[in-house]
């Protein structure tokens, strides 16, 4: 496995009506580097927003998708996504304020 730092980990916030809803019990969706795993996501989480602690992590990898485009037939690419919940007293991840 490669030597991922913290700041590696967490590509980008998975913005999606199901995620969104899901910030009223402080969960966050994040894509994760593909060979991350919870601990680390647990550590980037931590690290990257003062004032959170994190309470629970769960990994889902996505799968890639067949996609056409006239006679080009391809695929996505295949993901991996992390819901983090934060304890109660954590403080809230300020990118996903206003949206």
């Amino acid at each position: 496995m490669a030597d991922i730092k913290y700041y590696d980990v967490i590509l980008k916030p998975a913005i999606t009506e199901k995620s969104m809803n899901d910030m009223v019990e402080k969960k966050y969706t994040f894509y994760v580097h593909p060979e991350a795993n919870k601990a680390q996501i647990k550590e980037a989480v931590e690290k990257m927003f003062e004032g959170t602690k994190v309470a629970a992590v769960n990994t889902v990898k996505v799968p890639s998708k067949s996609r056409r485009r006239g006679a080009v037939v391809g695929k996505t690419v295949e993901r991996k996504k992390a819901i983090v919940k934060l304890t109660e007293e954590s403080k809230d991840i300020e990118i996903f304020e206003g949206l």
